[in-house]
């Protein structure tokens, strides 16, 4: 769904002729007020977060930009704000910037002024949201609240555990491959009192079996061959915190014994210590296997799954949750962007219907994968269906292309970004593709085939021969 920008202005052949310089320009679609009364009015409309940015005149009448500025920065300050003012006054700029603003445009304005300001302005927005996700989740206060899907798909699982957050008893969330059971788990953390304190993920199944016990009890130096240097264990980064045991399934028996013996007693005991050592963490585990027949079968202890499962949570496979689709994809894109510095993309409303059609085998992980990979393939701010490629469903016949000029005699031509089976051509490849279709069109003068691709002879021949 296209993101949407907000205009304020009270002059109304300047709403329209922005309106339409952001859609033309940057595809961008416009919500427009007159005033900052009508302005609050959409914002507070706005229950599905479309509005990205607000462009707002300082000087309008009803309810003037800077009162607006200050309202909206209030209530919403996670949305940018860009100044317009037919002022030269210097106060103005300053004062605006000291109650929020992002950037400021002083009228009249050149149009590429406005695209670039509003072009950086998504970027750095949507950059300073990463950051902040980041940290929060590095700072262990990572809450349901931050969870998508927190308002819909998720909402009955979570509503029992923010009660379990409050408490310290073992969980044990379980669920499909790429459901987001570490994401769970960290919101269970950053909702308790252990808030603010380490979170430690281990992923029990990637672990040698030869050092599972060390990586997590620890070890003493010289307790073993390749020891050379004493590890306090991930039970004891976690001191204080908690510890997730991601693929809990995967652990050998032998070091469910010592596990159980850490739930039992509170405290680990290092390879080669001799004596245990206490620990205060809390343990949340998680496994997309079936611990009850794995108990039955002998490869899980029965002790150990009852102390772990206190309280269980199975989380829905997203074809369970569809209506998160659209936010979660949101939500991809927006992160995507940020890493590669670009302006956010959106999805067409043909998308949306086309992801939430598809059964995601590969649930919540599969659709990031998805996403990422669509927002390389658009060329435009929309990401199309034909963006989209589906694991397992469908397979493009023919590869996403880039469009090439056509000379005035030929018909137009394609270069490949994918092989036909689906891997991406390497930058070398696609620029061999390039130079021998220019080098055809110049019917062979190598003289003007570098001339049109911008490069010396010479580096023509040297790239030709590579």
């Amino acid at each position: 769904m296209s993101k949407s920008i907000l205009i304020v202005e009270d002059d109304e052949l300047q709403r329209q002729m922005l309106q339409m310089l952001l859609l033309r320009k940057l595809e961008f679609s416009s919500y427009t007020a007159e005033n900052g009364k009508k302005a609050l009015d959409i914002l507070a409309q706005d229950s599905e977060s479309q509005i990205k940015l607000v462009i707002m005149d300082l000087n309008m009448p009803v309810m003037g930009g800077m009162e607006t500025l200050e309202i909206i920065k209030q209530r919403y300050p996670t949305i940018p704000v860009i100044m317009l003012t037919g002022s030269k006054d210097i106060d103005d700029a300053t004062n605006a910037m000291k109650f929020g603003a992002l950037d400021f445009i002083t009228k009249p304005y050149e149009p590429e002024r406005v695209l670039t300001t509003v072009r950086n302005t998504l970027k750095i927005s949507t950059l300073s949201r990463e950051v902040n996700r980041l940290s929060s989740e590095k700072k262990g206060v990572f809450t349901f609240e931050n969870l998508i899907g927190a308002n819909s798909g998720l909402l009955p699982t979570i509503s029992i555990a923010r009660k379990a957050a409050s408490s310290n008893i073992p969980v044990l969330i379980t669920g499909e491959t790429g459901t987001g059971k570490e994401v769970f788990a960290k919101a269970i953390h950053g909702e308790s009192i252990r808030s603010g304190k380490p979170f430690i993920a281990v992923n029990c199944g990637a672990i040698p079996t030869q050092l599972v016990e060390s990586t997590l009890f620890g070890h003493e130096k010289g307790s073993f061959t390749g020891a050379t240097e004493k590890v306090i264990g991930k039970f004891r980064e976690a001191e204080g915190g908690t510890i997730f045991l991601d693929e809990v399934g995967e652990l050998p028996l032998e070091t469910q014994v010592k596990l159980l013996r850490v739930l039992q007693q509170k405290e680990v005991e290092p390879v080669g210590a001799g004596k245990p050592v206490p620990v205060d963490i809390r343990v949340i585990s998680a496994t997309n296997r079936d611990l009850e027949k794995e108990v039955s079968k002998g490869n899980f202890r029965e002790d150990l799954f009852f102390r772990l499962n206190v309280l269980h949570f199975e989380l829905p496979p997203l074809r369970q949750r569809k209506q998160d689709i659209s936010m979660l994809s949101d939500h991809f894109i927006e992160r995507f962007c940020a890493r590669e510095n670009m302006i956010p993309k959106y999805l067409s409303e043909q998308s949306v219907k086309k992801l939430q059609g598809h059964h995601w085998n590969g649930n919540v992980r599969e659709l990031e994968n998805t996403i990422n990979r669509a927002l390389v393939l658009a060329d435009d701010s929309a990401i199309k269906p034909d963006d989209i490629i589906l694991q397992g469903s469908e397979h493009p016949t023919e590869p996403k292309t880039l469009k090439t000029e056509p000379s005035e005699n030929s018909n137009q031509q394609h270069i490949s970004l994918l092989h036909y089976d689906g891997r991406y051509k390497t930058i070398d490849e696609i620029e061999q593709e390039v130079m021998h279709i220019v080098l055809e069109r110049k019917e062979g003068n190598v003289t003007q085939t570098a001339k049109a691709l911008g490069i010396a002879k010479s580096t023509f021949y040297k790239k030709m021969q590579n």
